[in-house]
């Protein structure tokens, strides 16, 4: 199979650029209020869901000081979520209590208060000792932001996802579409990911009105994410058709598809895509000035998320009590919760966790996603994370026998590639011309295969179809020498060849980078699907990932 000629391929997605995400003010609406699913003040109230004012610079905080502890109390603010059902077990409730964890192992109190609104300018200039926030927030802020990140709390597990309009099966068709969200907040990193994944740019729209940009998803931002599925419900049932879905967070994803009247789905949440993650954020001078209390603080999430894992029955009144739920509502938003415990932590600070997304990886796939008109000058990650918390725990032993235990929650089969993938893009890999022999030497060629892998690891059971395809250039030039049979002919040496370089991706994958075989597979598309008229677009592997939802 001859090909006119190779030059050394990259990714033909570029990377997320931005036009302004980030709210202006000192406050930021959190975005993990999960109250219960039967709870009406939830549901819409018939008033119509506005767009919020699109903001275009990150907001600069307060100048950094310490926080000062006073009467040996450490105050935390928490979202209404039950991803912090260990810190509330840990402290036996909301108040300073001489019988919680915290106490009987670092000689300390804390005191937990929900807030929906949080004031990272306060925590930063030392009103606050600690907050909970997701990885993907850090990458924003970045150096301005003084806190150290000691410890992960969990992964979401289906709190946040993506409704879309029926007849959208997956993320690249959302190209040229409309999707309302919450500005700055776990949902917006969301599909910012996958659309970055996907291979897609996002533009952000001040109105829904504003003419969308035909090559890339289009945002438009609302209050919090329930203002968003309202936004996105309103469309569909006035039939105005502006909006082709919403990231919003639950009840509101399962409401809007209820009262949609068929014409809404949920495409994918987080339940099997664990890039939502949970971490303790401490003021930075707070936590150099008391290192003994952050270790305390620390082995108290442990105990408690063990608390909560092992026995979730005996830990679901104080739970209910702390944000004024039912058992039963505790019971159900614990289910779409993960809480690590201490081989968990060390492998997400890690990066060695090959069930789900790390903290460097989730924060490096934030500041890839807001793009540099808005972070132009990253600072690292490591500069958050203090480990000297997860070190004394494992030097205590108290963990000891704890394993890493991510599984998929399965309950439908995206997963088969029997179904529409949740997303595809392309991927140009440098061979040797007209041979299956991939360039190993090659950076753009192991960034590719790095970044499959990656797909894997965030997604527990999730699978890939590599499909393989190749330059239709030539095939004038065959006609012209043999006609159509030697076309034929050649089409056929063109299907194998593409089999072959997808199979050889996948051996390389399984070979040296570990991945398992069996969430790999492989079909050679020879020059059937062309992506247009360059012949260096041709040569390239699609990768097709598919989540079990």
């Amino acid at each position: 199979m001859a090909e006119p000629r190779v030059t050394p391929f990259g990714k033909i997605f570029s990377l997320l650029l931005v036009f302004g995400l980030i709210a202006v003010g000192m406050y930021m609406v959190k975005g993990r209020s999960f109250t219960k699913s039967g709870d009406s003040s939830q549901e819409s109230d018939g008033s119509p869901a506005e767009v919020a004012q699109l903001q275009l610079e990150v907001p600069r905080l307060a100048p950094a000081a310490a926080y000062q502890v006073k009467d040996n109390i450490v105050p935390i603010e928490i979202s209404e979520y039950a991803g912090y059902a260990g810190l509330i077990a840990a402290n036996g409730g909301l108040e300073p209590n001489k019988e919680s964890v915290f106490y009987k192992i670092g000689g300390f109190q804390v005191k937990l208060t929900v807030s929906e609104e949080e004031s990272w300018s306060s925590l930063n200039s030392g009103a606050l000792a600690g907050s909970v926030t997701t990885v993907d927030v850090l990458g924003v802020y970045g150096r301005q932001f003084q806190v150290v990140v000691p410890v992960q709390i969990g992964y979401s597990r289906g709190a946040d996802g993506l409704v879309v309009r029926r007849e959208i099966n997956r993320i690249n068709s959302l190209k040229g579409k409309i999707i309302a969200a919450a500005q700055f907040t776990e949902v917006d990193f969301f599909i910012r990911y996958l659309a970055q994944e996907a291979g897609l740019a996002v533009h952000a729209l001040s109105t829904v009105d504003a003419p969308p940009d035909a090559d890339k998803i289009n945002l438009v931002y609302t209050e919090d994410g329930f203002s968003a599925g309202d936004l996105f419900l309103q469309d569909v049932t006035t039939g105005r058709n502006r909006l082709a879905g919403a990231v919003t967070w639950e009840p509101k994803t399962t409401e809007v598809v209820t009262r949609s009247n068929g014409q809404a789905k949920i495409l994918t949440t987080n339940k099997n895509l664990l890039i939502i993650s949970d971490i303790l954020v401490l003021n930075k001078g707070f936590a150099e000035q008391h290192p003994e209390m952050v270790t305390g603080l620390v082995r108290g999430v442990l105990q408690g998320n063990r608390m909560v894992r092992d026995d979730p029955e005996a830990h679901l009144d104080v739970v209910a009590r702390a944000f004024k739920w039912t058992r039963e509502d505790a019971r159900s938003e614990l289910a779409k919760v993960h809480l690590s415990n201490l081989p968990e932590n060390l492998a997400f600070f890690s990066g060695a966790i090959d069930a789900a997304g790390s903290f460097g990886g989730i924060y490096q796939s934030a500041v890839y996603a807001y793009g540099p008109e808005l972070i132009g000058d990253p600072v690292d990650p490591d500069h958050f994370v203090d480990l000297t918390g997860l070190k004394a725990a494992q030097a205590s032993g108290d963990f000891a026998g704890q394993q890493i235990a991510i599984a998929p929650i399965r309950s439908s089969a995206r997963g088969s590639l029997e179904n529409d993938p949740l997303l595809s893009k392309d991927i140009r890999f440098l061979f040797q011309p007209n041979s299956a022999t991939l360039d190993l030497q090659n950076q753009d060629n192991l960034k590719n295969l790095d970044a499959i892998k990656q797909l894997l690891q965030v997604s527990p059971g999730s699978t890939i179809l590599l499909r393989g395809h190749v330059d239709n250039a030539m095939i004038p030039e065959f006609r012209r020498q043999g006609g159509e049979a030697f076309v034929r002919q050649m089409a056929l040496k063109a299907v194998e060849l593409s089999k072959n370089r997808a199979s050889e991706i996948r051996r390389v994958l399984k070979e040296k980078l570990a991945v398992d075989s069996k969430r790999l597979d492989v079909v050679g598309r020879g020059w059937e699907e062309p992506a247009g008229s360059d012949s260096e677009q041709n040569r390239r592997v699609e990768v097709q990932w598919f989540t079990v939802e």
